[in-house]
């Protein structure tokens, strides 16, 4: 069974750093962004299948970069993180077809949970 393909996108580099070897603890394989272009420009030469981003970024947000991913790869799945959680923003996120939708702080085992469950959706 081939890797999943994780990208990890927030402007905190902590978040990336905590998260990374977490998922390839895990077995998957991960790519992680601090700049919203740089991972734009990624997704445009490579299909992930689970994107973990933050929401509210400099230059493009969370919703620009989902809105992209899912029309390249409609199957990729979507886990947001954000620290401005709020009724509004999580509804927007799931009607663009996010997969999960976490508050910041988070722990670990949250976002690992998330990921499982998107990758057995997408392993079906």
């Amino acid at each position: 069974m081939s890797k999943l393909k994780i990208m990890v996108l927030d402007d905190e580099p902590i978040v990336c750093k905590r998260l990374k070897p977490a998922l390839e603890k895990q077995g998957y394989e991960v790519d992680t962004f601090t700049q919203s272009s740089d991972a734009m420009s990624k997704i445009k030469d490579v299909n992930y299948d689970i994107i973990i981003t933050d929401l509210k970024m400099k230059g493009i947000d969370g919703m620009q970069l989902l809105a992209e991913a899912k029309q390249r790869s409609p199957k990729t799945e979507v886990i947001v993180i954000t620290g401005f959680a709020t009724m509004e923003t999580a509804k927007e996120s799931f009607n663009k077809g996010v997969f999960d939708f976490i508050a910041k702080p988070f722990k670990l085992s949250e976002i690992q949970e998330a990921v499982t469950r998107a990758e057995a959706k997408i392993r079906g």
